[in-house]
C-alpha cells in the first residue's frame, strides 16, 4: 500500500515538474501592472487602458482585467516573459476577453513576439509570431483570428471560426501541438482542430493538376442540352411595353415648347418573357472531366511548421471603435491540461456570477424605465 502511494506521488511531481509556465497574468496587484505592460510610443495618441471588473462581474476583485477606455483608438501594450521555444513540445496560449460594450467593431486578439521586440515601439506592422483571438466588425466579420508566421509571411486559418459577440467574458485557447496539429477552445470546449498544413496556405500543395494533361476537345460535359425539337412558337415575340391605348395628347401640349408627344408606355399583357427551349438529357455527356493530379516538385514537407524560437513577448496591439473590453487570465504553458484545469478556477468560478448580475441589473432597469414612464403619465393626468 505504501508503495502504490509513494508511486502516486511521484507520478504527480513528475506532471508538476513537466508543465512549464511561461507567463500567467491575473492582475491582482493593483496598478503594479502598469510597469509589467509596457506602453508603445511609436504613436502620441494610444487609448489607455484601465484597471476594472466592469460594471458587472461574478467577484469585483477576481474578474479585473485592463480594459480598453477610449473610443476610436489603437491600443498597444505588452508584457515580456522569460523566453523559451516551443520545440518538441505543444505550446497553449490562453486569455479571457469581455466586450462589455456590446461592441460593434474592434479586436480582442492577441500576438506573441519574439524576445527581441522593442515593445516601447510595437506597432502593426511589428513581425510576430502568432495573433489568436476575436476580431469583430459589423455583421460581416465575427470571427477568432489563427495566423502563424511561417518564413516571414503571415498565413491566414482557412477556415471560419465564429467568435462570441455578447457581452460576457469568454475563454479563448489555441494548443498547438509538435506534431503540427492544432486545436482552438472557446468557453473550454473544442471548437476546431486539425493540421498546421491542410487548414493553412504555409507550405506549395502536395498535389497540382498534372500539366500534362488537358481535357480533350470531343469530351461533352453538358449534362443537359436544348431540345432540337422544341421549337418557338410563330406568336411567342411580343413588345414588353405597349403605347397606353387610352391615353389622348393634353390640350394644352405645345408641340413647339414640350416635343412631339408620345404614347405613355404600359405593359403588355401578352409579353411572355424571353423564350427558352425545354431542356433534355444529352445523349453525349461522359460525366464531369476531373484533371488528373501529380506530385507538386516545388512541395517539401516540414516537420517543423509548429516551432517557433525565442518567443519572449506578448502583446495586445488593437483598434476599438467603441471602449469597454476587458483582458484577463492571461497565460502561456506546455501543458494542456493544466491550462484547462486553470481556466475552470478562474474563469469558471466566476462566469455564472457574472451573468446572474447582469441579469439582475438588467431586470432592475426594466423596472426603473416603468416607473419612469408611470411617473409620467401621472404628471401628464
Amino acid at each position: 500500500m505504501k508503495l502504490v502511494v509513494l508511486l502516486l506521488a511521484l507520478l504527480v511531481v513528475q506532471s508538476l515538474a513537466d508543465t512549464l509556465i511561461y507567463l500567467k497574468e491575473e492582475f491582482t496587484d493593483g496598478d503594479v501592472w502598469q510597469s509589467r505592460w509596457i506602453e508603445s510610443k511609436h504613436m502620441l495618441d494610444y487609448g489607455k487602458f484601465i484597471l476594472n471588473a466592469g460594471k458587472f462581474y461574478g467577484d469585483s476583485e477576481k474578474d479585473k482585467g485592463i480594459q480598453t477606455s477610449e473610443d476610436a483608438k489603437f491600443y498597444a501594450r505588452s508584457i515580456k516573459f522569460e523566453k523559451f521555444n516551443n520545440e518538441g513540445q505543444t505550446m497553449v496560449t490562453q486569455f479571457t476577453v469581455k466586450h462589455e460594450q456590446n461592441i460593434d467593431c474592434g479586436g480582442g486578439y492577441i500576438k506573441l513576439f519574439p524576445t527581441d521586440l522593442n515593445q516601447e515601439d510595437m506597432n502593426g506592422d511589428s513581425p510576430y509570431y502568432i495573433m489568436f483571438g476575436p476580431d469583430i466588425c459589423g455583421a460581416a466579420t465575427k470571427k477568432v483570428h489563427v495566423i502563424f508566421n511561417y518564413k516571414g509571411k503571415n498565413h491566414l486559418i482557412k477556415k471560419d471560426i465564429k467568435c462570441k459577440d455578447d457581452e460576457y467574458t469568454h475563454l479563448y485557447t489555441l494548443i498547438l501541438n509538435s506534431d503540427n496539429t492544432y486545436e482552438v477552445k472557446m468557453d473550454n470546449k473544442k471548437v476546431e482542430s486539425g493540421s498546421l498544413e491542410d487548414d493553412w496556405d504555409m507550405l506549395p500543395a502536395k498535389m497540382i493538376k498534372d500539366p500534362n494533361f488537358q481535357k480533350p476537345d470531343e469530351w461533352d460535359d453538358r449534362e443537359q442540352i436544348d431540345d432540337p425539337d422544341d421549337v418557338k412558337p410563330e406568336d411567342w415575340d411580343k413588345p414588353e411595353k405597349i403605347p397606353d391605348p387610352d391615353a389622348t395628347k393634353p390640350n394644352d401640349w405645345d408641340t413647339e415648347m414640350d416635343g412631339e408627344w408620345e404614347h405613355p408606355l404600359i405593359q403588355n399583357i401578352e409579353y411572355k418573357g424571353k423564350w427558352k427551349s425545354r431542356k433534355i438529357k444529352n445523349p453525349n455527356f461522359k460525366g464531369i472531366w476531373v484533371h488528373p493530379k501529380t506530385v507538386n516538385p516545388e512541395y517539401t514537407p516540414d516537420v517543423n511548421l509548429y516551432k517557433y524560437d525565442n518567443i519572449g513577448v506578448l502583446g495586445l496591439d488593437l483598434w476599438q471603435v467603441e471602449s469597454g473590453t476587458i483582458f484577463d487570465n492571461f497565460l502561456v504553458t506546455n501543458d494542456a491540461k493544466y491550462a484547462e484545469e486553470y481556466a475552470n478556477q478562474t474563469w469558471g468560478i466566476t462566469k455564472d456570477g457574472e451573468r446572474k448580475m447582469k441579469e439582475k441589473l438588467a431586470e432592475e432597469l426594466k423596472i426603473k424605465e416603468m416607473d419612469t414612464v408611470i411617473d409620467s403619465d401621472k404628471y401628464e393626468l
